[in-house]
């Protein structure tokens, strides 16, 4: 009986989100395919120069709002193969034709408008189909409970049964019934489908998937060691600052006790008594700096244990939640945790929230982690955020992040890293 009822709310709601969704790919593709073309035909007359790049703009935002709905409600990933533009890309109507040509050179600009014409025809059918399953059969339940007396005079075809009758009334009902059972039994499929040909037109081909890579980890490459230099001086800075500091100073106060010890035996113990509490500030900092680099519970217990001893010091509740079969490498669950870490420490300085819920799972060899706030939203990855540190960490590993953040909340982050776990 639950999977009955868990299956037909499944149903209903793959039937809510293409309805909705079929607005977006009819209008919203549509719109833009029509701007599209038109601007690119008026590039030669000066006008596109000014419009093409603001509407390519637009177009992408389509497309990275299909690929987030997507992974968020399939887990379906679509790459995002778009080429950055350069640092010293110039301002001003020279920067414009210099934006409309890079973007016009990218591939995946193409694939774009591609994608806009197949999404307002194919797309489209596949999602009037996930909502007439159950938007269809009601017609039939209308006409068998008297609708049918209106088309005595002139038969009226309800699919491939001809209502003139109560009789054929029925039918038409019974043939309802069936057609929503076939809606209860398809539209997740029908649904799903729809982001499978999404997949299939924005993907890049394999060789510019291989080239995206290859790029992609030259610039991760690079990242990581500018990151592991990084963290080499804060290490050094805190062994400085903090415990070798307090260090020497205990050395110095231990030189003075031997002169004291025999002249002034009280005075001695003062120093002693302050020497031994330097020791325990500089054991303590030790200790601090050491789980900052890789917490001990980390490595003791695990990613879960890790993250839940993690969220138990968070300012306001927290609920972990963790099915994991096995461990990751050691430098995954580093990365995982630091990751999680930082998205936590983003929730708590700038969400105003005052609860947040932490998923991690493992599936089809990838490491997944959520992070889920009831603040105000609006976390965007941008330069300079802590999402993007995040992304860039996680990028080390081949890993992903997707943010979904509307003005007004929740914010969900999802994280994740290919890894095998043992």
């Amino acid at each position: 009986m639950s999977t009955t009822k868990g299956r037909v709310r499944g149903a209903l709601s793959a039937a809510g989100r293409g309805f909705v969704l079929s607005f977006a790919s009819l209008a919203g593709s549509v719109t833009l395919f029509v701007w599209t073309v038109l601007s690119i035909v008026f590039i030669p007359l000066g006008i596109g120069l000014l419009t093409t790049p603001h509407t390519l703009e637009l177009v992408r935002k389509h497309a990275n709002r299909r690929r987030l709905l997507a992974i968020t409600w399939f887990d379906i990933r679509i790459p995002v193969p778009y080429r950055p533009f350069p640092e010293d890309l110039r301002t001003g109507f020279t920067g414009r034709v210099e934006r409309t040509t890079l973007m016009l050179k990218d591939p995946a600009t193409w694939r774009d408008i591609r994608w806009l014409l197949v999404d307002m025809t194919a797309g489209y059918v596949v999602l009037v189909l996930t909502v007439g399953l159950f938007v269809y059969p009601l017609e039939g339940f209308v006409l068998a409970a008297g609708l049918w007396r209106v088309f005595t005079d002139d038969r009226y075809w309800y699919a491939f049964v001809p209502v003139d009758s109560q009789a054929t009334g029925l039918a038409a009902a019974a043939l309802g019934v069936a057609l929503l059972a076939i809606g209860v039994r398809f539209a997740e499929p029908l649904l799903r489908l729809h982001f499978v040909i999404t997949r299939a037109m924005l993907a890049p081909v394999q060789e510019q998937e291989l080239a995206r890579r290859i790029d992609r980890l030259t610039e991760t490459r690079h990242e990581a060691v500018d990151t592991a230099a990084s963290e080499l001086r804060r290490i050094e800075r805190d062994l400085h600052d903090g415990a070798q500091a307090r260090l020497v100073a205990m050395g110095m106060s231990l030189g003075t006790v031997e002169a004291l010890i025999e002249k002034d035996p009280a005075q001695a113990k003062k120093l002693l008594a302050a020497a031994r509490e330097s020791s325990a500030e500089a054991l303590t900092e030790l200790r601090d700096l050491v789980r900052g680099i890789h917490p001990p519970v980390l490595a003791e217990r695990g990613l879960g244990d890790a993250v839940r001893a993690l969220a138990l010091r968070l300012p306001f509740d927290s609920e972990v939640e963790v099915e994991l079969s096995g461990r990751a490498d050691a430098a995954v669950e580093s990365a995982a945790y630091f990751a999680v870490s930082e998205t936590l420490t983003n929730a708590a300085k700038h969400s105003g929230a005052d609860r947040v819920r932490v998923d991690i799972w493992h599936t089809d060899s990838v490491l997944r982690m959520s992070v889920t706030d009831n603040g105000g939203g609006g976390a965007r990855i941008g330069a300079g955020s802590g999402l993007s540190g995040i992304e860039r960490r996680l990028g080390t590993f081949d890993g992903v992040l997707a943010v979904s953040s509307p003005a007004g909340g929740p914010t969900m982050v999802t994280m994740e890293i290919p890894c095998e776990l043992s």
